[in-house]
């Protein structure tokens, strides 16, 4: 990467769990702390009965008013790829199987998109990325559902585990993937305006195009090696290796022409240089060169990178200094993809929220780099990465249990606390994985 970056010791807010990481030194010592958190619940997914997750585990101090407790499919993938490479995979092919199953029973708002593309311009006619975990059921109220990478990470993880054998060709819905091609081509993905991960204004923004590409490259693979054959839905195009080869040249062409920045439209609240959101096409999609991904994490350890975690992205208001007592607690988690303008007034220069979902993720980036390299400098920030991954860990004085994931830390009366959404089950996923990467990088050396 282009810039040194400054490996100063982070500051554990759990003091018990600084003792214990400091005696870490061998695979074996990180696989001993990472059974240790497992039995202290940190890495504990409780979900319904359908085998989905809400977005918060139990204890979250408004799990229950937050809107946290439904089920969001792009948080659900992650926590599943997370389930999968920490072995945990009927969890992981349950998670895919049951989504398939979701939008296989609201497929209607594929196929009437697809044949009148003017009613996606309405987000709430598009599939929606957020339900009731427990029916499987879509939501009465408004939400920004126009979120492309949601979508896309659905259609790549299901894809990763037909590649990887652990869905069955016999079990692929084919006709499904077909109707997220043909969705992905009437939207016009590549220059689509979408909420993406964030659910706030619409742009066209490249960690969106980039969660696509990412999925179209993997169904392409499958196609390519005769994997399987995609079904025809009724009174639908086919879809077939050519189209879906078009889409995705379409969106990396648009991809290359953003990257390293999220957006680039003129509108002053969608244009972005910097957003935390573009590091997930480094890992877990991996659809960036290396040109790319170095650019993606100069932006991400330099101008996001605070004390405690990262922030989303510059200027964000969300959580902004003294959140809690500034904001209604019924609009803390409202519909933002229209106008931030009134949140934004929260906002105060370099007192954004900092986030935990984020350094497990570098860790994993600069694991996997070292374990090709065999740099040093890798090894190093790797480690510094996940014990600020680590040190971001509840304490026992608080409002939550110990040795619980934030969502992030934000500024109240003059200090970092964790926010309401804790414990967050995708930083669960993203330091769940970082530990295992971090006992393969240390089986390596």
């Amino acid at each position: 990467m282009g810039k040194r970056i400054r490996l100063q010791s982070p500051q554990f807010h759990n003091s018990g769990l600084e003792a214990k990481v400091a005696k870490c030194q061998t695979d074996a010592d990180f696989k001993r702390l990472l059974d240790a958190l497992k039995r202290a619940g940190a890495f504990d997914f409780p979900g319904y009965a359908t085998g989905l997750y809400p977005a918060v585990g139990t204890g979250s101090l408004r799990e229950g008013t937050s809107g946290y407790t439904n089920v969001w499919v792009r948080d659900n993938i992650h926590v599943a790829h997370a389930l999968l490479r920490d072995g945990q995979t009927k969890r992981a092919r349950r998670v895919a199987c049951q989504l398939a199953r979701y939008f296989r029973a609201h497929s209607r708002r594929f196929r009437q998109g697809i044949l009148r593309p003017s009613l996606f311009r309405d987000p709430m006619q598009r599939p929606h990325i957020r339900f009731d975990g427990n029916t499987l059921k879509e939501l009465p109220v408004e939400w920004s559902h126009a979120q492309n990478d949601a979508m896309g990470y659905f259609l790549w993880f299901y894809c990763l585990l037909i590649d990887e054998g652990v869905i069955p060709i016999a079990e692929v819905d084919r006709g499904l993937l077909s109707l997220f091609v043909l969705f992905f081509k009437s939207i016009r993905y590549w220059q689509d305006e979408d909420s993406g991960h964030w659910e706030e204004i619409r742009k066209v923004a490249a960690s969106s195009i980039g969660t696509v590409v990412a999925a179209l490259e993997r169904l392409e693979r499958l196609l390519a090696q005769e994997t399987l054959a995609l079904r025809k839905e009724r009174g639908l195009p086919r879809v077939d290796i050519q189209m879906v080869r078009r889409l995705k040249r379409q969106g990396e062409t648009a991809l290359n022409g953003i990257l390293p920045a999220e957006c680039l439209q003129s509108h002053g609240q969608k244009r972005r240089r910097y957003d935390a959101a573009t590091l997930f096409l480094i890992y877990p999609l991996q659809v960036v060169d290396a040109e790319a991904a170095d650019a993606i994490m100069d932006s991400v350890t330099g101008p996001l990178q605070g004390a405690i975690g990262i922030k989303r992205y510059l200027r964000d208001s969300y959580w902004a200094a003294d959140f809690r007592g500034r904001v209604l607690e019924c609009e803390r988690t409202v519909d933002y993809s229209c106008d931030l303008t009134k949140r934004d007034t929260l906002h105060k220069h370099g007192r954004e929220a900092q986030w935990c979902i984020f350094d497990p993720i570098v860790s994993i980036i600069y694991g996997r780099r070292f374990r090709r390299t065999g740099r040093a400098r890798d090894r190093k920030c790797q480690r510094h990465y996940l014990l600020r991954s680590l040190a971001q860990l509840t304490d026992d004085r608080g409002d939550y249990l110990p040795l619980r994931c934030p969502e992030l830390y934000f500024l109240e009366g003059g200090r970092f606390v964790p926010n309401d959404h804790t414990p967050l089950l995708w930083t669960q996923a993203n330091l769940l994985s970082a530990l295992h990467e971090m006992v393969l990088t240390l089986k390596a050396c």
